[in-house]
């Protein structure tokens, strides 16, 4: 049989048939010992075959192959270093939550996030969340922030989950598509799930006010038919976004700016770092380029880690 995978909690997979018919499954160990390097070898999303056996009174799946995936959004493992986690498989698009504080999502998150998006070919929407919890000097900051990266070529749209502001938009956008919503926890990533169909009625959380941060209430990724022809996949709060599977000298041509300048620089391999005649460092120095942007590019070739310590921009606190 074959069937796509709707709910991943590690060890059990919720499988739907192409007739519409769902299936708890397990995997064979083989893909424990296939060179997998990821935490979940099977992810939400995966077209996968799968046969049905009885054990006693249950009728249980047993996945023994999984097709070849056209795209991808993955990650460094968190307590894991040399695994990756794969989010979730076969997207057409992905949508990026931001909150400028309670929790605060930096730049560094951000452009981390996309530069995984733009690897993969996934188009990112970036939805400002919250704005009616903002002053006005808040709503200067996310306008600035909408405006930096709608110069690159990114849908910016400031929405509230609460008031239902743009909610229709986002709707819009997601009509006879299969998208992720993805962000820090907290930043209402099941609040907009609920907003955009409330009779899933999705568990929420307050944010821990000590600490400014989400509390994980989504624990698995999850994906949902929506009744307006469209196919939704809830997934956990992400702390840190870290890349793979990328070349240094790659990482630039997933900067859209930076790729466009390429050309213009004086070595075809330049790093965009300590060259000379570089054009992205021009464009830097003209103001043409986003230092924010820039600051996360470099702490992407040098392989830095993303630095919690820091403002919404980058900057070291």
């Amino acid at each position: 049989m074959q069937g796509v995978v709707y709910k991943s909690t590690g060890s059990w997979y919720t499988v739907k048939t192409q007739e519409g018919s769902f299936y708890e499954c397990r995997i064979k160990g083989k893909f424990r010992i296939k060179g997998i390097k990821s935490t979940n070898p099977v992810s939400v999303g995966d077209n996968v075959t799968f046969e049905v056996e009885t054990i006693g009174d249950e009728t249980v799946g047993i996945i023994n192959d999984i097709a070849i995936r056209r795209n991808y959004i993955i990650r460094k493992s968190v307590n894991l270093s040399k695994q990756t986690h794969i989010i979730a498989a076969n997207l057409d698009q992905v949508f990026l939550m931001i909150t400028l504080n309670n929790p605060p999502t930096s730049t560094s998150f951000i452009d981390r996030f996309l530069v995984t998006a733009e690897a993969y070919h996934i188009p990112a929407i970036l939805l400002f969340n919250k704005i009616d919890t903002y002053n006005d000097e808040e709503l200067d900051e996310i306008k600035y922030l909408a405006a930096l990266y709608r110069s690159v070529g990114y849908t910016c749209m400031g929405i509230s989950s609460t008031t239902g502001k743009n909610i229709e938009k986002v709707k819009e956008f997601m009509v006879g598509k299969t998208s992720m919503f993805s962000g820090h926890s907290g930043v209402g990533k099941s609040t907009l799930v609920n907003a955009v169909e409330p009779k899933l009625d999705l568990k929420t959380k307050k944010i821990s006010v000590q600490h400014a941060q989400g509390q994980h209430t989504t624990t698995f990724a999850e994906m949902y038919d929506l009744d307006f022809g469209a196919r939704i996949i809830d997934t956990p709060g992400i702390k840190g976004f870290g890349i793979v599977d990328m070349e240094k000298e790659e990482i630039g041509n997933y900067f859209p700016e930076f790729f466009a300048l390429k050309q213009k620089c004086k070595f075809n391999n330049c790093l965009h770092i300590e060259e000379p005649k570089c054009a992205v460092k021009d464009a830097l120095d003209n103001d043409e380029v986003a230092w924010s942007r820039y600051r996360s590019y470099v702490q992407m070739v040098k392989g830095e880690e993303e630095n919690y310590r820091t403002d919404i921009y980058g900057e070291k606190k």
